[in-house]
């Protein structure tokens, strides 16, 4: 199986977590990666480069996906606005579909380095709360979705989902010093993302979808 892989810091607690499902995995399954920014894995999951992949959730609508997404509830601080010319981040699909949605103008920017311009003072729109403002309802930014092998992947996710992760102490600090940010502000971040897709996520997703 090749999964598309993400390397932004909210889905760090997925990947530590696939990582030692496959390996206590009894499923003679070859696991590979292909890294990429967002807007890059959801061409190459429609192009079956990768079978599985958290995509843009924008870009999910007639893909078989999972109940596993990146949402965040109120604020995220990694999708930012910010003053000046429209501007679309590159990277992203979702995040630039929100702010048209929301008809917020400015640049959009994602990922890891919205968190530290934000950690390091950096001012701007929190799409994710403006979203909430608008809608009262979490915000989903990515699903977990797939091409092939579908009883693995769901099997998988299910897996997620009732497992806690713990992140091992030398990767917090390994992926925070990557990042110029501190082990203590990559867990507080990650403290405001969540994965399993409740109702009201589910909601929030089909009216963005169809607005």
């Amino acid at each position: 199986m090749l999964f598309g892989s993400i390397s932004y810091l909210n889905l760090l607690p997925f990947q530590v977590f696939l990582k030692r499902y496959i390996r206590s995995s009894a499923a003679q399954m070859s696991f590979r990666y292909k890294r990429a920014v967002p807007s890059q894995i959801n061409k190459a999951l429609k192009r079956k480069e990768v079978n599985a992949a958290f995509i843009s959730s924008i870009e999910s609508r007639n893909c078989k996906c999972t109940d596993l997404g990146i949402i965040a509830y109120k604020k995220v601080y990694s999708v930012l606005l910010l003053k000046g010319e429209d501007e679309g981040d590159p990277a992203s699909a979702t995040s630039n579909q929100l702010a048209r949605v929301l008809k917020l103008k400015g640049k959009v920017l994602i990922g890891d380095e919205a968190l530290k311009y934000y950690l390091n003072g950096g001012e701007g729109i929190d799409l994710a709360e403006a979203w909430y403002q608008k809608t009262g309802l979490p915000f989903v930014f990515a699903r977990l979705c797939y091409n092939k092998y579908d009883r693995s992947i769901q099997k998988l996710a299910h897996s997620f989902t009732r497992t806690k992760v713990k992140i091992p102490q030398y990767i917090l600090k390994k992926e925070a010093k990557k990042r110029g940010i501190t082990p203590k502000q990559l867990t507080w971040y990650l403290d405001h993302i969540y994965y399993e897709m409740d109702w009201k996520a589910k909601r929030s997703l089909k009216k963005f979808l169809n607005a």
